[in-house]
């Protein structure tokens, strides 16, 4: 548990030593996702509008207004993984944005209830609010469109296994803890 942090950032920094194209495109992509992922959770902590009402707890690390820095990490992770995973596909960037942002939510599916029991963070009653699925899913559409519109290399050897990783770690832990 107390690892969580670190793993999360060892997870950031090997997805980055395998990205190919580190151009302005690129560091703006990193800059805003990190940076809209932690924002939009600040609000969400603050107002409980955006995802319903919640707090985090102190698995995650160090905290800026009530979240952990590891939150944006996470959104950075995810969204790029997705956006990896789907860029190849010669589809519009609005249906690779769409199909990433349903595997993120579902990703938070499985997420949810492992991050209770592990004091991720708490949802007010413990119960998961419907606008917290689709506030995922718009966030997600939204900086998933934005990788899909900047202008450098998705092409990444670890992303993709790093995803799977993820989903299979929560499935695991659904399947362990309940």
């Amino acid at each position: 548990m107390t690892l969580t942090p670190f793993n999360l950032t060892l997870s950031l920094v090997i997805l980055l030593l395998n990205h190919q194209d580190f151009n302005r495109a690129f560091g703006r992509f990193v800059i805003a996702c990190f940076g809209a992922g932690l924002a939009v959770e600040i609000a969400g902590v603050a107002t409980g509008i955006i995802f319903g009402e919640y707090h985090y707890g102190r698995t995650l690390g160090v905290k800026v207004a009530g979240v952990p820095l590891t939150i944006g990490m996470n959104w950075l992770i995810l969204v790029y993984c997705s956006g990896v995973l789907l860029h190849k596909f010669q589809w519009p960037f609005w249906l690779k944005a769409a199909l990433g942002a349903a595997i993120m939510t579902l990703l938070d599916v499985f997420m949810e209830p492992v991050a209770i029991r592990l004091d991720f963070w708490h949802w007010a009653n413990e119960e998961i609010p419907f606008l917290n699925y689709k506030a995922w899913f718009i966030i997600s559409f939204v900086l998933l469109s934005l990788f899909h519109l900047s202008s450098f290399k998705k092409i990444n050897q670890v992303a993709v296994t790093l995803l799977v990783i993820q989903f299979a770690f929560f499935m695991l832990l659904n399947i362990s803890l309940f």
